[in-house]
C-alpha cells in the first residue's frame, strides 16, 4: 500500500506485494518440473528451470554472483514535507506556542502519520528551524572563488532576510520563541547561523589572498567590521532603514577608511 507521501507502509512482500500462498517466508521456490505445480521445502536451492520454465532466480542471485544492489529507503515526498511545514505555519498562525506543539498534532495537521516525520525530522528542534529556513528568502548562490563580491551578495542576504523578519510577525514572534528555548536556538546557531559565518569567513579569506583587503589583521575581525553594521540596521535597530545600496554603502565606508580625507 502507498502512504501519502508515496512509501509503501511495510505490510507488502518484498516483491512488492502479499507472499503467495503455501510458500514459506524466506524460503525460494524450486523450479517445478515440466507441467508440474509441487512446492519445494523450505531450505533447498532452486534448481535450473526445466522444459523452459521461467522461475525465478533467488533473491542474491547464483552462487558466486555478486550481491544486488540493495533495497533503499522508503522515497522522499516533496508533497509530504510541503504538508509537514505547511502545518506548523497554520498552527503557528493560529496561535499555537512552539512549546506547545507536538508531533501528534502537526502529524494529524498535515494528514501524515508520526513515522513520517521521524524519517525527516530527529524531532521538533529540527523540524522548527527548517519551518524558519523555509520562511526566510533563500540564501542567494555565491561564486566560492571572489572575494568582495560574494562578500557583497552574502551581505545583501542579510538585509533581505532583515527586510523579511520586518514583514511577517509570525517571524518575529517564532524568534522571540525560539530564543527562550535553548534547545531549539542552539539547534537554529548550529546549522544555519553557524555556516553562514563560516562561509563569511571564507569570502574574506579569499579576499585578503586576492589582494582586495589588508592581510595584517585578523580575518575575524574584519568579518565583523563587515557584518556588525548589518546586524545593527537588522537586528538590533528594527526601525533603522534598510536601504536598496546598504551593503554596497558598508562596503565602501569600509574599504574608505573612517579618517577624513587629508587636507592639502
Amino acid at each position: 500500500m502507498q502512504g501519502q507521501d508515496g512509501e509503501r507502509d511495510g505490510r507488502g512482500a518484498g516483491n512488492g506485494g502479499e507472499p503467495q500462498a503455501g510458500t514459506p517466508a524466506g524460503t525460494s521456490a524450486q523450479a517445478p518440473a515440466c507441467g508440474s505445480s509441487a512446492q519445494v521445502p523450505a531450505g533447498t536451492s532452486a534448481q535450473a528451470p526445466a522444459c523452459g520454465s521461467s522461475a525465478q532466480v533467488p533473491a542474491g542471485g547464483p552462487a558466486g554472483a555478486p550481491d544486488a544492489e540493495p533495497r533503499r529507503g522508503r522515497p522522499r515526498s516533496a508533497a509530504a514535507e510541503r504538508a509537514i511545514l505547511d502545518a506548523v505555519i497554520a498552527l503557528l498562525e493560529a496561535g499555537e506556542p512552539l512549546a506547545g506543539l507536538s508531533i501528534e498534532r502537526i502529524a494529524r495537521t498535515a494528514g501524515v502519520g508520526k513515522a513520517t516525520i521521524y524519517r525527516r525530522w530527529s524531532g521538533k528542534e529540527e523540524l522548527f528551524v527548517d519551518v524558519v529556513r523555509d520562511m526566510e528568502p533563500t540564501d542567494p548562490p555565491v561564486s566560492g572563488t571572489a572575494g568582495l563580491a560574494d562578500l557583497r551578495v552574502m551581505l545583501e542576504s542579510l538585509r533581505t532576510r532583515g527586510l523579511a523578519q520586518r514583514s511577517s510577525v509570525l517571524l518575529v514572534n517564532i524568534f522571540a520563541q525560539m530564543k527562550s528555548h535553548p534547545k531549539l536556538w542552539e539547534e537554529y546557531h548550529g546549522t544555519v547561523i553557524a555556516p553562514r559565518r563560516v562561509a563569511m569567513l571564507e569570502a574574506v579569506r579569499r579576499a585578503v589572498a586576492a589582494g582586495e583587503l589588508r592581510d595584517d589583521l585578523d580575518v575575524e575581525l574584519i568579518d565583523d567590521l563587515f557584518v556588525g553594521p548589518m546586524l545593527v540596521r537588522t537586528v538590533h535597530r528594527p526601525d533603522a532603514p534598510l536601504p536598496d545600496d546598504l551593503a554596497d554603502r558598508i562596503i565602501t565606508a569600509l574599504l574608505q577608511g573612517l579618517a577624513p580625507a587629508a587636507r592639502v
